[in-house]
């Protein structure tokens, strides 16, 4: 894909696997927006990338926000390419140990963030990919961020295996509606990746975690997702699929 004039829009890019995106596209040439919620975060991390990356303060749930960031993108030049990466995760059993159900609330706000999120980004761009002039067979991608735990998920992970399967399940459909108008859809379902939340773990926990993975023998780098997120973009004949970025790993129950 050339990126001569072409806009990246990034939910979640202020920080972790969205930064790395941010980071990667932008490098290539393309002009990035950075949205998230933070808005301090979501400054430095675009003032940190260049003139190129700027930042729309925006909650992907909110669909008068989302909008609003693809008009703005759409001043900047040509949307050809949308990165979802935004995304939250709890830890809760669908019964404590005291018998007390799931909370609601709590599954309610994980799919809220995840899918709905997701999904606001997706149509949302889709819209605005599908009105830019084909570059020789297409008119952009869209990639959205599931995760391993949508087949493996473990104990406590409920509500989050359940959104990223939800994202999954979207991205064929979502290829197909679009294939008529030329814009790919993809996911990456990363797996143990060394992001920020990861970070509040102690050193050891996480050298663990990294031995635990076949090959390489690592946790996951924000720098290994933003490669795939470039090389999705290279390949126009990847589309409708989930690429699981995990170094083979199959998460045990617990």
């Amino acid at each position: 894909m050339k990126f001569d004039n072409s806009v990246a829009v990034i939910t979640g890019g202020a920080s972790g696997l969205g930064y790395a995106a941010a980071r990667e596209l932008s490098g290539r040439g393309a002009r990035v927006v950075i949205v998230d919620r933070d808005v301090e975060a979501g400054h430095a991390a675009a003032g940190s990338l260049g003139d190129n990356v700027l930042f729309k303060q925006a909650d992907v749930t909110d669909p008068e926000a989302m909008a609003d960031v693809f008009a703005f993108a759409g001043e900047l030049g040509t949307p050809r390419v949308a990165v979802a990466c935004a995304g939250i995760g709890i830890a809760e059993r669908t019964i404590d140990r005291e018998r007390n159900p799931h909370k609601l609330d709590s599954f309610k706000r994980v799919i809220d963030v995840n899918v709905v999120g997701t999904f606001n980004l997706l149509r949302f761009a889709a819209q605005a990919i599908a009105s830019a002039d084909p570059v020789e067979t297409e008119r952009g991608v869209i990639i959205a961020t599931a995760s391993i735990a949508a087949y493996d998920g473990q104990i406590g992970q409920l509500a989050y295996s359940a959104s990223k399967g939800a994202i999954v399940a979207m991205t064929l459909p979502a290829a197909r509606d679009l294939s008529t108008v030329g814009v790919r859809v993809m996911a990456i379902a990363p797996g143990i990746m060394d992001t920020p939340l990861l970070g509040l773990l102690p050193a050891e926990v996480k050298a663990n975690l990294g031995r635990s993975v076949p090959f390489p023998k690592r946790l996951g780098l924000p720098d290994d997702f933003g490669s795939l997120v470039g090389a999705i973009c290279d390949n126009p004949y990847l589309n409708g699929e989930v690429i699981r970025l995990d170094g083979a790993l199959r998460m045990p129950p617990k």
